[in-house]
């Protein structure tokens, strides 16, 4: 069985704790990845934290209200969340975002695989230290 590494923790105790005090606001990309599709006019969209630290603030900060806020403009009526405590995820159906399914939409995705990646774009506040234990993805001015 493939057990997660332990946190790290620094050797001097005070700058741990002073460092797990500071927060940053990350995309929530930063600490999760996800997968979306559809069934009839909902949307099904699932995030799943990379490391098991990460699973607090996930479960926190992205709230059926937060995801509502994000596909109201799509036509979103309501979102239910399903959690998935035995393996940290989450599941949120988003009824009413595919302008009536894949037949009657004229969206260019009618199946709503690209939901994940606009739910990953929510910003959430996370300790820095946890942030700096996860892969960066350079910004775009940086890929210049």
């Amino acid at each position: 069985m493939r057990t997660a590494p332990p946190p790290r923790v620094a050797k001097d105790p005070a700058a741990h704790a002073a460092a797990a005090e500071k927060t940053v606001r990350v995309r929530l990309h930063r600490i999760a990845h996800g997968r979306s599709g559809d069934k009839g006019n909902r949307q099904n969209i699932s995030v799943i934290p990379y490391r098991p630290e990460a699973w607090p603030v996930v479960l926190s900060q992205v709230t059926e209200e937060r995801v509502l806020d994000l596909f109201r403009h799509r036509g979103a009526t309501s979102v239910t969340r399903y959690e998935l405590p035995k393996l940290m995820a989450l599941n949120f159906v988003v009824e009413d975002a595919l302008e009536g399914g894949v037949n009657s939409a004229l969206a260019l995705d009618t199946h709503g695989k690209t939901a994940a990646f606009r739910l990953l774009s929510m910003e959430v506040e996370v300790p820095a230290d946890l942030v700096d234990d996860f892969p960066r993805q350079p910004e775009r001015e940086e890929r210049q």
